[in-house]
């Protein structure tokens, strides 16, 4: 949904040519949304959208884009992470803006515009003033600040009341997570990942309004979209036709392998445990260790970050943060009295989680059918062990 601000973006920033607020253009002049393919990266995955400008008297076909970035920025990583970022809008020429998704197999479909000299110029000196240093940075948000949501507001902010947005080809409203679950593989990385960090916010019904986060709403949207009661888009065209390729990734390196993996060894190491009387101290150490470093990134993403699409998350009811310094404890062969207690809220913050998810207050990942057992079968023969070590202590 967004690029990278590579070279060829900074070179744009000096500006090609340029307009003063009363924007230049002659009668032969067009603007077009350009809507691009997915890609191969996450930050690809969900497409790109874009105003183009031609005007072939004046020698013009440049591309307007927002949601661009810049990896030289100090603090990127911390910044995005925290979702403070800067992203710009960037001017440049067609030519490499095709160039550049050649290069990433990725398609691009061109919907003109049916506007009139004024509406064009209007928009193109909004777009113009957005290009000003002053004006350049915004923050951007997954959900409602991106390359995508800022096309229907250039529109709306332009044309004025006779624009009108007709909703009714959406045969159905998705929540937030189904439509980002729409671009990605069940049996992802990416999709586990992005279901472990975004909360319990993302799971209410967006508004028809809200779908054109994503750019092939925003396409779909356009087709749909009258100006002073005639359709906004007078035709369509494919300006790269190049099929999305198909991701087989491998079922080794699949999260379902790993975590079903994961799985079967707690099992067969906790039985075998429970057959010796004994306990892997080291099993238990990396469980809870990485549940409460999983648990400690959700409360910072929650607490910590500007992000919306990040806070309720009740993934921190089995990622459990205090799991960290319990992991600490349970280094000894004998762990405090207190321990057991802890074993019995850890267990039911697993058993409330899954009721959290019948009742759909937050969808979790379906990974999650992998995990859950995993940790549940761990406590209960934790549960049970500390209370036979006890018995053996008295006696």
């Amino acid at each position: 949904m967004f690029k990278k601000l590579g070279l060829l973006a900074l070179i744009a920033l000096q500006g090609f040519w340029g307009f003063s607020q009363d924007a230049r253009l002659s009668s032969l002049s067009e603007l077009s949304l350009l809507t691009v393919g997915t890609g191969q990266d996450l930050a690809s995955k969900f497409g790109h959208s874009a105003i183009r400008l031609q005007d072939p008297s004046l020698g013009i076909d440049e591309v307007y884009g927002y949601g661009t970035y810049n990896f030289e920025d100090p603090n990127f990583y911390l910044n995005f992470v925290r979702g403070k970022l800067d992203y710009t809008i960037t001017r440049y020429p067609y030519k490499y803006f095709e160039r550049g998704y050649i290069l990433e197999k990725r398609w691009i479909k061109e919907q003109k515009l049916d506007l009139n000299l004024e509406q064009r110029k209007a928009i193109v000196a909004f777009l113009e003033t957005n290009l000003l240093p002053q004006n350049r940075f915004y923050k951007y948000d997954f959900l409602f600040e991106n390359c995508a949501t800022k096309i229907p507001e250039v529109f709306e902010k332009n044309l004025g009341k006779g624009l009108h947005f007709n909703c009714d080809y959406l045969d159905n409203q998705f929540t937030f997570r189904q439509l980002i679950h729409q671009n990605l593989a069940v049996n992802s990385w990416s999709n586990f990942g992005i279901d472990l960090a975004l909360g319990s916010v993302i799971d209410r019904k967006a508004t028809p309004y809200e779908h054109l986060f994503l750019p092939a709403y925003v396409y779909e949207q356009l087709k749909h979209t009258t100006l002073d009661g005639k359709p906004l888009v007078k035709n369509e065209s494919v300006l790269l036709d190049i099929p999305t390729p198909k991701v087989n990734t491998p079922f080794l390196l699949t999260p379902v392998f790993w975590l079903g993996l994961l799985l079967l060894s707690v099992a067969y190491i906790t039985y075998k445990d429970y057959s010796q009387q004994k306990r892997s101290i080291w099993l238990d150490v990396s469980l809870f260790t990485v549940t409460g470093l999983a648990g400690l990134l959700i409360l910072f993403l929650w607490f910590f970050t500007d992000h919306m699409a990040t806070k309720i998350n009740f993934n921190f009811l089995w990622a459990f943060a205090p799991n960290l310094i319990v992991g600490c404890y349970l280094f000894k062969k004998q762990p405090p009295k207190w321990l057991r207690m802890y074993i019995f809220i850890a267990i039911g913050l697993l058993l409330l989680s899954v009721v959290l998810w019948l009742f759909k207050v937050q969808i979790f990942s379906i990974l999650m059918c992998l995990i859950l057992p995993t940790l549940l079968l761990r406590y209960l023969f934790l549960l049970g062990y500390f209370k036979a070590s006890k018995n053996r202590i008295i006696q």
